[in-house]
């Protein structure tokens, strides 16, 4: 397994000064900078679009790990991956071609990941694993910050961890929300070696973030 990378996720920032925020959790510690897209339908919350995120792109070198929760997810690739994305993750759940989407992921030249919910269970990947460079385990149902941890998942990270030794491939497991500081014990235990925290990251103002950050580093 890799080091555990961490992914502070911008939707906890002050939106109001998103460049500043975006250079705080950089200077931080923190490993990419993770972009949660939602569209009020697939999810019941709107958050932002590649403009916004093009915006804050030039603020900082460190990767961006972009979620996409949205639904359909295809037409909005080519304007994410424009926008400044270095991974584009989509879910499982969103659209009924899984794979043309990766597909079109990897034809931009871009890192391809997938999203799993709190109810899909870990064998839907198993005809993805040779596609992916990224697993995305929800943790919470998406669409919100400040959800507490599903416990359930941690047996999922364990079962998705065990199908990557398997492959034979470097693909990264990451895990998205409530992740603190213990949880994060827990879902490295289990496996996981990358984590996203929007709350446990942003908590306290720029003066924090850096030992937030090296809490979740455990």
């Amino acid at each position: 397994m890799q080091p555990v990378r961490i992914a502070p996720s911008i939707l906890s920032a002050d939106f109001s000064k998103l460049g500043d925020e975006v250079r705080a959790i950089d200077a931080a510690g923190a490993d990419w900078i993770h972009i949660d897209v939602m569209d009020g339908h697939f999810v019941p919350n709107i958050s932002f679009g590649p403009a916004v995120m093009k915006s804050v792109r030039g603020v900082t070198t460190k990767p961006f790990d972009v979620h996409l929760m949205i639904s359909p997810v295809d037409a909005y690739l080519d304007a994410f991956a424009e926008a400044g994305a270095d991974c584009i993750t989509v879910h499982y759940e969103a659209g009924p071609h899984i794979h043309r989407s990766l597909q079109h992921i990897k034809s931009l030249g871009k890192r391809a990941g997938v999203v799993i919910c709190p109810g899909t269970p870990a064998k839907m990947l198993d005809y993805l694993m040779d596609m992916v460079d990224l697993v995305l385990v929800m943790s919470v149902n998406p669409g919100f910050g400040g959800q507490s941890f599903i416990p359930s998942q941690l047996k999922k990270i364990s079962a998705i961890r065990t199908m990557i030794e398997k492959s034979g491939r470097a693909i990264d497991l990451e895990v998205d929300g409530g992740v603190d500081a213990e949880w994060a014990k827990r879902c490295i235990e289990a496996g996981a070696d990358a984590l996203v925290a929007g709350t446990s990251v942003f908590r306290g103002g720029p003066n924090h973030y850096s030992a937030n950050i090296a809490a979740l580093r455990g």
